[in-house]
């Protein structure tokens, strides 16, 4: 049976990985049958939060989605007047995104009031229920938010466990990150490094996304110098937004001399250049301290990409191990093996098709039939 479905949490014109997602799920459930919509916000951080440059995309909308923005995160008269609305639209459900607890007040406020009209099921995809970065009030917040949801769908079994805790009495499942398919095509890898402006006569190594202490860059860093694949023709590229002073990572490439062997590309990359860093790229690098799961590791599977990934959170689940790519221990010399490892036995080939093969299990019909359900 086709249901009414709202998501609720970051759509266009907010950028960023959870818009990307919504955005894609909203699409898959339409794909379905479904009547989807989207529900965003009007203001999602004060200025005075947000790390970035800006919040908002300079990209066209994406076609056939209904994004109405409308939360304001710090306005409780907003919270009443948008659970009022929605309590008397009635929808059948509304996933409600769940990433840190600074949110957990306007959503959970919205949620108990529309759950009040009898009809409407809320629910979340839970992609942390404890943040990376702690602060006093992740637990009363946190406990909020989860007491106001019927069910929950985590996407890596650590946040699972972290949720079984809270609520051990309430549907959950977990259900792994979807792969993200909306970046467009596979390019030659020759063409994709012309178009970066970059040298075809070497080979790079990508770290992709917002860069912030918990991702490990550092340590990426000192297990590239430390494996000396600079010596043999091997570069790092650093594409992604610092959300941190970048100084210290700049003074380490001083450090580590490794000033000709990092290409930094440090603003937002918008949607239309990621698959040229992904074509461009030998292997993705994901050296994370923690994690739960990761959008890049999606992006990587759709350009059917090696990974290497950390042993932390959800990672491991979902890159097998000298398959796909390597889940390295948080140390540098694990991390330099792996990487002389791949060029040294000449991985690329093996690892990719091995890729596009286990792709397949990460279907976004799977977590659209979990939400019905």
């Amino acid at each position: 049976m086709h249901k009414k479905v709202v998501i609720v949490g970051p759509a266009y014109p907010l950028r960023g990985g959870l818009s990307t997602y919504n955005e894609r799920l909203c699409k898959g459930l339409l794909d379905q049958g479904h009547q989807a919509s989207i529900l965003s916000f009007s203001l999602q951080y004060p200025n005075i939060l947000f790390p970035g440059k800006t919040q908002y995309s300079t990209e066209a909308a994406p076609d056939g989605l209904a994004i109405h923005t409308g939360i304001n995160s710090i306005n409780p008269l907003n919270w009443i007047k948008i659970g009022q609305h929605y309590k008397k639209v009635k929808p059948d459900v509304m996933v409600f995104r769940y990433w840190m607890p600074f949110m957990a007040p306007c959503l959970g406020t919205i949620a108990r009031i529309v759950k009040r009209n009898g009809h409407t099921k809320v629910m979340a995809i839970a992609d942390n229920i404890y943040p990376h970065e702690k602060h006093f009030y992740d637990q009363i917040c946190t406990n909020y938010f989860v007491n106001s949801m019927d069910a929950f769908i985590t996407m890596s079994q650590s946040v699972l466990n972290d949720l079984k805790t809270l609520v051990p009495q309430k549907p959950s499942q977990y259900i792994a990150h979807p792969m993200y398919d909306n970046f467009g095509a596979l390019m030659d890898k020759t063409a994709a490094i012309k178009a970066l402006g970059l040298d075809p006569q070497f080979k790079y190594l990508l770290f992709f996304g917002f860069i912030r202490k918990y991702k490990g860059l550092d340590l990426l860093l000192s297990s590239f110098a430390e494996s000396q694949l600079a010596q043999k023709g091997v570069k790092l590229i650093i594409a992604g937004e610092y959300y941190e002073d970048p100084q210290a990572t700049k003074d380490l490439i001083k450090t580590l001399q490794l000033t000709e062997a990092v290409i930094e590309r440090n603003d937002f990359i918008p949607n239309a250049e990621v698959a040229t860093y992904f074509s461009a790229a030998d292997m993705v690098v994901q050296t994370y301290l923690s994690a739960t799961q990761s959008g890049v590791t999606q992006i990587a599977y759709h350009f059917n990409k090696p990974m290497l990934v950390t042993n932390v959170g959800g990672l491991a689940e979902t890159v097998p191990h000298n398959k796909v790519g390597y889940v390295c221990e948080q140390d540098t010399t694990s991390i330099a093996a792996a990487l002389n490892d791949f060029y040294d036995n000449n991985r690329g080939e093996a690892m990719s098709q091995a890729a596009n093969d286990f792709k397949k299990a990460f279907s976004w019909d799977t977590i659209i039939n979990a939400i019905t359900a």
